[in-house]
């Protein structure tokens, strides 16, 4: 292969898939998304397609601070790292991506439970870098209320750095286990950390060792400019939304300039986008298949995503007329990127229809069509150098999934844009991406 292959990750959002209401899909699954039977299936299928990596999306609390919340989608989910880590043990290659807080977590914590998973898996485990924005995560919590938006990333750059600090804090060759004189590991090689900054003190070091990558791979998601900013300072992947060439260069050459200002290179940042494939067998199949999800909607959780996104009670409103004035982005404290998405909608358009739009995650890319419309729109961008990869967001699994591990995924191998075996070495080594150097090492 001339050139290092398309990034794709299996995405989970929710267990059933990536809408709100993929869990009334006729051939969804039920409790079973609470056991790891489910999970395994999926995740031994993405290995055996030579997916990069399976992704968990996260949230500490049930979404129930909206009207219908806990009857028509309280979104309970299991705890991502121990999910991941049971993963571990019936895979051998897929990349194990987990989402943790730096709002509701410690550095200490985090750094032990990466650098832990990092060693199960043998060099697979990768953290997603979330701020968190929801005020039912806060009150779980003992916050009154979610963290300003600039305080939540101020608190995130010195949560990153701590946990770097925390995974150096051995050195790689610090472990001697000398049974004949006894010396375990060489003390000059561990270090403190003696970290006191504006949000954490922490003495360190670690108690795990170094973990197999150095430092697991650093996966961050948010388009403001605070979210690019940090991805700028530490990220190894970022998430974001894009659907054009166009677009996507200018996106990247957006980050280049930000990444140069850290001093790093271009190199250092895969960019992978959000798409929700669909695979169509025959054309008929679209119809029925919109008719479909428009039944699965239930209004009342979409006029609740509107005024969750807002953070503006929509519900005493009629969901027929317009939305009311808007809070301004620079003052705002839930997701930016959400708030801006919604701000370009025709302003006409009624709550319900928004509401409609969002339910059907209408900042995401669609493809949907043939096994060969779907591989070519996505070797498109791939090929243009517009993204690394995807976040394959897929609508309702495990059906859409199937479809396209078993129609697309051969289509992407022919045409050489997509592995066909794994290399070699850790997922750090797969992405392409240059070991970290010790920060405790001259």
């Amino acid at each position: 292969m001339s050139k290092k292959s398309m990034i794709l990750n299996l995405f989970f959002f929710n267990p059933q898939g990536d809408y709100r209401f993929s869990w009334r899909h006729p051939k969804s699954p039920t409790a079973e998304i609470f056991n790891l039977s489910y999970y395994k299936k999926l995740v031994q299928e993405a290995e055996a397609s030579k997916f990069d990596a399976v992704f968990i999306a996260d949230h500490v609390a049930v979404w129930d601070s909206v009207a219908s919340g806990l009857r028509h989608y309280a979104n309970p989910r299991l705890e991502p790292i121990t999910l991941l880590s049971a993963l571990a043990a019936v895979t051998d290659h897929i990349g194990l991506m987990a989402t943790a807080s730096t709002s509701y977590n410690e550095p200490y914590n985090t750094a032990r439970f990466f650098a832990s998973l990092d060693h199960l898996s043998e060099g697979r485990a990768s953290w997603n870098i979330v701020t968190s924005w929801q005020e039912e995560e806060a009150s779980n919590f003992g916050l009154a209320g979610v963290p300003k938006h600039g305080n939540r990333y101020e608190r995130a750059d010195e949560f990153i750095r701590v946990v770097k600090k925390l995974w150096d804090s051995w050195e790689d060759d610090s472990l001697e286990f000398n049974k004949h004189n006894g010396d375990f590991a060489d003390p000059l090689k561990i270090h403190a950390v003696h970290h006191k900054g504006e949000y954490f003190n922490v003495r360190g070091p670690l108690n795990v060792p170094r973990p197999p990558q150095g430092h697991p791979i650093l996966a961050q998601a948010g388009s403001s400019e605070a979210g690019k900013n940090l991805a700028a300072a530490h990220a190894d992947v970022h998430f974001c939304f894009l659907n054009a060439v166009e677009e996507g260069l200018a996106y990247r050459a957006d980050l280049n300039r930000r990444l140069a200002l850290q001093g790093r290179e271009p190199s250092d940042l895969k960019i992978i986008a959000g798409v929700l494939p669909v695979v169509l067998y025959e054309e008929t199949e679209a119809e029925t298949r919109q008719r479909l999800v428009d039944s699965l909607i239930i209004d009342a959780v979409a006029i609740d995503l509107v005024s969750s996104y807002t953070r503006l009670d929509l519900t005493r409103l009629s969901p027929d007329e317009p939305l009311p004035l808007l809070p301004e982005e620079d003052q705002f404290d839930g997701i930016r990127t959400h708030l801006a998405h919604i701000k370009q909608y025709d302003p006409d358009m009624s709550i319900r229809e928004i509401g409609r739009l969002l339910l059907k995650s209408s900042s995401t890319w669609l493809v949907i069509g043939s096994p060969e419309h779907v591989a070519e729109k996505l070797s498109e961008l791939y090929a243009a150098n517009a993204v690394d990869g995807y976040n394959l967001m897929f609508p309702f699994l495990p059906v859409d999934f199937e479809r396209f591990s078993r129609s697309v995924v051969p289509l992407l191998q022919s045409k050489g844009v997509f592995r066909k075996e794994y290399e070699s070495g850790t997922l750090r080594d797969r992405l392409g991406l240059k070991s970290p150097s010790n920060s405790f090492v001259p």
